[in-house]
Parts: structure tokens; sequence; C-alpha cells
């Protein structure tokens, strides 16, 4: 998801360049005005509640505001993005607009500010009123509202600054090149996102070979906690001695030990453009932990592929797997096969859930032939990411 406030004082162009920031990025367009006259046009809860301060000649509370922001990200979850216009005007709108995006699983990544002087704005806003006939394109009006914007503006641009996500555009360039500016700017903040997704699947569905062709196609790190383990027993490493005496003595191994493994897969890992999960996280626990692991590298799960195959047809792979090399334990018997579909299901099932909630579950037919369900996947997959394409 790519999330970006556009700034700039009256006259800067900031209208134009929205329109194309929306059209090449296909973003959502919040603006506070916009979208609170919706809540009141359609008489919603918070509708109602700002007409009636209004009717009292009050102002609409931040609280209600934020509210009605975040009820409009949650009711576009198909969108790339979004750009925020009006909002954050203030300091403590910012640190709003920062906690929601938090609370979210999301965040601000780029304040564009289009800056020109004070004497430019006030020279295209007296050129735009020889024509626009708005009563406040006059001087004295253009230059209270320059005050206002720097004396409230400058606070949050700083606030932005410090977080490390500001970059300023020169306004004084023909309108092309502001727009050829800001879009290298949007390039690069995607360049530096990784793709990180989790392959679920029963087990049968083929999510480990999916997993494998799709991380080879798009350049992601294939992360399968349970081969990494076994190359550590391999390798006899440290993890590896421990981890073998704990297979031994038919324990569980801890996640202390598969944290360390995918922390330092992430840190090892070079030029990959995101990673794939499978076999991790299987429990609730497991995908607080996973997701903690990334925030602490500064990214985040931002896929979730689901498998989906009939019982009948997983059970008549994995016995016929059960015939080969690939083999598993659990596929020696029937009741043993039934009985890991059973842990899936109330293991793994509660955290498909959990993810339903917070990110984009793809759930993808796999029933048919492994070349059919690659496509359907990658299909999924670039529709949600365009630059993968």
């Amino acid at each position: 998801m790519l999330n970006i406030a556009l700034f700039g004082p009256p006259g800067a162009g900031k209208g134009t360049q929205s329109e194309y920031l929306i059209q090449k990025f296909k973003l959502f367009y919040i603006s506070t005005g916009d979208i609170l006259r919706k809540e009141l046009a359609d008489e919603s809860k918070l509708g109602l509640e700002a007409k009636s301060i209004i009717a009292q000649g009050g102002l609409v509370s931040d609280e209600i505001i934020v509210q009605i922001i975040e009820k409009t990200i949650k009711n576009n979850p198909d969108v790339n993005g979004f750009l925020f216009d009006g909002f954050p005007r203030t300091f403590v709108q910012a640190y709003i607009l920062e906690g929601l995006m938090i609370k979210m699983n999301t965040k601000l990544d780029l304040l564009i500010s289009i800056e020109v002087s004070e004497e430019e704005s006030v020279k295209r806003l007296l050129n735009r009123g020889k024509t626009s006939g708005r009563l406040d394109d006059n001087e004295e009006v253009i230059r209270n509202r320059l005050k206002e914007y720097n004396n409230k503006t400058l606070p949050v641009l700083n606030f932005f600054k410090e977080r490390g996500n500001y970059v300023a555009v020169n306004g004084l360039q023909d309108i092309q090149e502001v727009a050829t500016d800001i879009v290298q700017i949007v390039n690069n903040e995607q360049s530096k996102k990784l793709l990180n997704m989790v392959i679920f699947g029963y087990p049968g569905s083929g999510r480990g070979s999916l997993g494998k062709a799709i991380a080879e196609k798009y350049n992601l790190e294939f992360v399968a906690t349970g081969a990494m383990l076994d190359e550590e027993i391999k390798k006899n490493t440290a993890i590896g001695k421990e981890v073998r005496n704990l297979y031994e003595s038919g324990q569980l191994v801890p996640d202390e030990i598969v944290i360390r493994l995918i922390e330092q897969k992430i840190e090892n890992t070079k030029n990959a453009k995101g990673f794939i999960f499978k076999g991790y996280p299987r429990t609730l626990v497991q995908s607080y932990i996973l997701d903690g692991i990334l925030k602490k590298h500064e990214s985040s799960i931002n896929k979730i592929i689901e498998i989906d195959v009939d019982t009948l047809e997983l059970i008549r792979r994995l016995d016929k797997r059960s015939q080969t090399d690939s083999a598993m334990p659990y596929d020696s018997s029937t009741e043993r096969i039934v009985q890991r579909l059973e842990q899936h299901k109330t293991k793994t099932i509660p955290v498909i859930e959990k993810y339903k909630e917070m990110h984009d579950v793809a759930v993808i037919d796999g029933q048919d032939s492994f070349e059919t369900v690659l496509e359907r996947v990658s299909l999924e997959i670039e529709n949600s990411f365009k630059n993968l394409k």
C-alpha cells in the first residue's frame, strides 16, 4: 500500500498534481472536506453528529474527522493506497494520522511538499482571480491565507522531516516537470518496499511448490521454517544440534529458535524484493511474532495467499505423496493424514481469520494443475502490485 500526503501553499498547483497522482498510481483521494460532506449527505451516525455541531456554529472535532477517515480507508480495501489532501493540517493532526496508520498496520510513506515563494503564490492566485470570479482571490485575502498556511503547516512539515518521509519539490517549474519529479520520488519510495507474503493451505494443497515458484518468478526469498531447521541439522550448527535433540526427544521446536533463524534470513538476504513465508506462522502466537520481526525491520506482511483444495483431493494427493521420496512423516497412513488436516484446521485457520481482519487475503482455487494454479496466484499478485509486471 502507498500512502501519500500532498502539501503546498495556495497556488502551488496541488490540485493538478493530485489528479495526476491519483490516475498514475491508482490511489484513493481523501479530502477531509469531501468525505465530511458525504457523511452529512448520507446522514450517517458520524454525519449527524457533525451536522449537530455545525448547526450550533462549532467546528467539527478531530475525533469525528479521524473516525470518518478510518471509515473511508476501511471501505476501500482494494485500492493501491491513499492520497491525503487537507489532512493533517496541524501538528496535533499529524500525531493523529500517525496513530491511525499504526492502528491500521500501515504508515504514511511520503509527505510531498510543492514549494513556491509567497510572492509567486500571490502572483498565481491574482492571475487566477482574473477569470475565476472567486471573491477570495484578492491580495489581502491571499496573504492572510498564506500566513495561516505557514503558521499551521510548518510544524506539520517539521514533524514529518523528523520522521524522514518529507520530500520537497520545486513548484516553480512547469506543471510537467513538477509531475516528473513527484513520480520519481514515488517510484524511489516504492522500490524500497518489500513484498512480504504468507502462503497458506492445508497439507497437500501445493503451497510449498507454489511458494518456491512464486519466489523465483518475482525475486522473493522463500522462507520455509521446516527446511531451514533441516538445513541447520545438516550443517551440524549449534542450532542444528539443539533441534536434533528436540526431534529425538519428541519435543516441538520452540519459537525462540525459529525467530533466530527468520531474523538471520532477513538480515542476510540481499537484493530480494521481499519474502514469502511457508509453514510460518502456524499459530496465532506465531502470527504476532512474525509481525513483530518484520516491524523491527521496518516492514510488514502485505499479501496473504490461501490455496483452497477440497478435502478428498487433499487426502488423495497426500496418499500419493506417501509413495514417493517427498513423503512426510504424517503421510504414512490415512489416519495420520486426517489428524494432520485436523491440526491445521484448529491451529492455522484462526491465523488466517486474524489476517483477514488486517491484510489483503486472496483465496485461490488450487484444484487444477500446478501451472494453472500458479497462473492464478501470479495474476492475483500482479493485480495487487502493479510494479511487479
